[in-house]
């Protein structure tokens, strides 16, 4: 087996869904990652702490009890019951950090297609950002001519009163059609 062809052992719907956001971050849970990694939720954490100076607060760190319940009422799932220590959290950096840390070909290939997945989601993040303004332009342009629609309406409104008020009866002067002759 190839490791392209292992890449595509873990749909990315799978990866996708195993992803959350934890204090505004975008983090992979330990236990998650060794699913993914096909290797022990213990033997990871073992992994990481032999090298935790690789492992700064921003790339990984441990839930809150509060995060965790969290976690579990978002995603309406018990199966994480009977834990004894809090999960850890990696960032994006921390999961390239495991790369470098674990070496299986499973390992290193799930790797590549985590983080392939994560630019994905920037980019879309980034793609949704500039609509959101190209938007907001769009809805800024409107509003204006909304203001200026109303103010032209105000305007023809006015000189309609002007007319209405000035207007008056005008004696006529010429010829009157089927008058006498003499």
């Amino acid at each position: 087996m190839s490791k392209q062809q292992e890449v595509q052992d873990v749909p990315e719907e799978i990866v996708i869904n195993k992803i959350y956001v934890v204090r505004t971050q975008k983090v992979m849970l330990d236990r998650d990652l060794a699913e993914l990694y096909q290797v022990s939720t213990g033997n990871l954490n073992k992994a990481v702490s032999r090298n935790i100076k690789r492992f700064p607060e921003d790339f990984m760190f441990r839930l809150s009890n509060e995060e965790f319940k969290d976690l579990i009422f978002q995603n309406g799932t018990s199966s994480w019951g009977g834990t004894r220590k809090l999960p850890y959290a990696f960032t994006e950096q921390g999961v390239a950090m495991l790369s470098g840390i674990l070496n299986s070909d499973r390992a290193i290939s799930v790797n590549i297609q985590i983080m392939r997945v994560f630019t994905r989601m920037r980019q879309l993040l980034s793609d949704n950002a500039e609509m959101r303004l190209d938007i907001e332009k769009i809805r800024k342009k409107v509003e204006n001519h909304d203001k200026n629609m109303e103010i032209v309406f105000q305007y023809l409104d006015e000189l309609l009163e002007k007319k209405a008020i000035t207007e008056v009866p005008r004696k006529s002067i010429g010829y009157k059609i089927g008058a006498d002759k003499d």
